[in-house]
């Protein structure tokens, strides 16, 4: 069977690690065909085993609508991991489509005129010209068929972490080097994800006010800054500076490291359609602290401590509680570890290889 993956979302911290995970074992079973940047993929190594075709469009252009349906060829099955289908017609016997929430829909307030339709619009699409709809937990099942009119049926493979890049064996001398090297404190909490509003930094940055603790953030402080002159008014107003480090860029190679050095993993996110990196934490061996929100529960059940994401007195409570009992923190990591082996991109790629494999 010949599949055509659009694969110019590899980039993105929860979709890029999604499509990254499946491929491989999507390239022992099928001939695959990548839509997406020769010079990026070719870096991988299973690039050997895939032809590429050359695609730059934006993700949710005018450009990517009219790009698609030309660079797509005669395929047996069109796989595209996220909701930003081609609209037009294709050359592909079958349509799969991934979607991962319905954020775009349940935070519809939050959007604007343009945004509204293209998310209305190009959501409803991907449902009707889809013949197999996937998504990643029950909750966003749900959400899907809550905020779309469909009747089809939504196959949840879960996501996973890379066990090999995630775990809690970093030797001491690499743990130094890689505290030296982003400049982290010796003691710290931490939080990975980016400034968009249901991420939830904000209230973060409100319940560190109180607290005599260093807060660490994967990422580039100019994005976070500039992305978001509210986070960037409460850290001025808050006197918080000095308190927050910025990792800046990190290599895949050292992101197990930071979870490693953290004392507390801090995940505060309103809406997710799974939630990665507490399950990168749990796999590191970092006590996780965690929004009782969306997904979340589903995926953590009781191996994290949860907090009310919009009570900043609760996530507070809920930080200095797990940092101040140390038989807390154990068991925590000991139930993580438990939790972390409930999923599986092994796992997940069989399920979605052979829902593929099924298609007639």
């Amino acid at each position: 069977m010949l599949l055509v993956i659009d694969f110019r979302m590899h980039k993105a911290s929860g979709i890029g690690t999604y499509i990254k995970s499946i491929l491989p074992f999507l390239v022992e079973k099928f001939e695959v065909i990548l839509l997406g940047s020769r010079a990026e993929i070719q870096d991988y190594a299973w690039s050997k085993g895939v032809k590429i075709l050359e695609c730059k469009s934006k993700i949710y252009s005018i450009k990517e609508q009219l790009e698609l349906p030309l660079k797509i060829p005669k395929c047996d099955i069109f796989w595209s991991p996220h909701y930003n289908i081609p609209i037009l017609p294709i050359m592909a016997k079958f349509r799969v489509v991934t979607i991962h929430d319905a954020f775009h829909l349940a935070f519809y307030d939050t959007l604007n005129f343009m945004q509204k339709i293209y998310a209305k619009t190009i959501f409803n699409q991907a449902l009707s010209r889809s013949d197999i709809v996937l998504s990643v937990s029950d909750f966003s099942r749900s959400e899907i068929l809550k905020y779309a009119k469909t009747d089809k049926n939504i196959f949840v493979a879960p996501n996973a972490i890379d066990e090999g890049r995630f775990n809690h064996h970093c030797d001491s001398n690499a743990l130094e080097a890689v505290a030296k090297d982003y400049g982290l404190p010796e003691d710290f909490i931490l939080f990975v994800g980016n400034v968009k509003p249901h991420k939830n930094l904000k209230n973060l940055l409100f319940a560190l006010e109180k607290m005599d603790l260093n807060l660490v953030i994967v990422g580039k402080k100019d994005g976070f800054i500039t992305g978001d002159s509210i986070i960037s008014e409460i850290i001025r107003r808050k006197n918080l500076s000095n308190r927050i480090f910025f990792t800046g860029y990190v290599k895949d190679a050292d992101i197990a490291a930071i979870y490693n050095l953290a004392k507390l993993f801090v995940f505060p996110s309103l809406y997710e359609g799974f939630g990665i990196p507490p399950l990168e934490a749990q796999a590191c061996g970092c006590p996780v602290v965690c929004s009782d929100a969306a997904s979340l529960p589903e995926a953590f059940g009781d191996s994290v401590v949860y907090f009310d994401p919009y009570s900043v007195e609760d996530m507070r409570d809920k930080i200095q509680m797990v940092l101040n009992d140390e038989n807390l923190q154990n068991e925590l990591r000991a139930k993580g570890f438990e939790n972390v082996k409930r999923f599986s991109w092994e796992r997940s790629a069989k399920q979605i290889i052979e829902i593929m494999e099924n298609l007639q």
